[in-house]
């Protein structure tokens, strides 16, 4: 009787699962806002875009996206007269207004650059971390607390504290304007997230799995691949996106520490620049496009990032 009176307390009322669906629904319509608008945007001509007060009805069109995607130069009239007749809708838009397109821009590589670094630091980080992790959760370590909370404290510092010693770190050492510097880099930040994270998940696995394998003839490197990582799987991929989120939406160093072949999508969309302006279209296009391959990751992994969040919120 008292098990059940204590669960009754407990259990929420059903208005109470409404109110608090109700709330949920509207603060991720509030939170979806932006990101529609967004997309309208990439979706509208230039004059469309700046328009006062905001269109929110238009016609559509994919100028944003083609201006994304071309560099244009301004001609005379008559030189566009005397060109062959457009092949598609990219080339007739541009004439329209007196331009012709020149060549590719450099959206393309920056947005290679971003998913190489991005995955790239992700992984290392990751990898890094499941091991120091392990180490920390399994031995004995000296001063281990201590040593816990200096590579946290590593993230306590914000960027601009730091970035001046990088930049001339990494002209020193021939890594500025390089992948590899921004690996290695945004690797060092992320992978203090990634030890105290998975540290945590590591701690719940049972050691009596290890110790059993082990007495099967399982040797520690073993047991630590056939038995640890299958069921720290949920905080790998939940450790996976917090790092990635982060490398990929990383502006501060990008901006500081690359200008041509290294530079990534964030530094870049800001400076596209149109006919008398910013080319606020193409800069919408560019976002949703950024926006893409991290919100599928999300997606994809959207149950692990669940557990991640909620970590030690229920025992059993």
């Amino acid at each position: 009787m008292s098990l059940t009176t204590a669960h009754s307390v407990v259990e929420p009322s059903r208005t109470s699962k409404r109110i608090a669906a109700a709330i949920v629904i509207v603060y991720a319509l509030i939170s979806i806002v932006p990101l529609f608008w967004i997309f309208a945007t990439s979706l509208k001509t230039p004059p469309d875009s700046i328009a006062y007060p905001p269109k929110i009805v238009f016609q559509p069109s994919i100028e944003g996206y083609c201006n994304l995607f071309t560099t244009r130069t301004r001609q005379e009239p008559g030189y566009i007269e005397n060109l062959p007749p457009a092949t598609n809708f990219c080339d007739e838009v541009t004439r329209k207004r007196n331009m012709v397109i020149a060549g590719p821009s450099n959206f393309v590589p920056r947005f290679i650059n971003s998913l190489v670094i991005a995955f790239g630091s992700t992984f290392c980080a990751v990898f890094l971390g499941t091991l120091t992790a392990y180490g920390f959760s399994r031995f004995k370590v000296p001063l281990a607390d201590d040593l816990l909370f200096f590579i946290l404290s590593t993230r306590m510092m914000p960027p601009i504290a730091v970035a001046i010693p990088i930049y001339l770190m990494y002209r020193e050492l021939g890594l500025s304007d390089s992948a590899l510097g921004m690996i290695l880099l945004y690797t060092a930040v992320n992978v203090s997230l990634a030890v105290w994270l998975l540290k945590g998940f590591i701690d719940e696995i049972p050691r009596e799995y290890e110790e059993a394998a082990m007495i099967d003839g399982y040797t520690r490197l073993h047991a630590f691949w056939k038995v640890v990582l299958p069921q720290a799987t949920t905080g790998i991929a939940a450790t996976a996106i917090f790092c990635l989120i982060f490398a990929w939406n990383e502006y501060a160093f990008a901006a500081l520490l690359t200008s041509g072949e290294a530079q990534t999508a964030p530094p870049f969309i800001p400076q596209i620049i149109g006919e008398g302006g910013q080319d606020w279209p193409a800069v919408a296009a560019g976002t949703t496009i950024f926006l893409v391959p991290i919100l599928v990751f999300t997606i994809l992994l959207r149950k692990q990032l669940l557990r991640g969040i909620t970590f030690g919120a229920v025992r059993k």
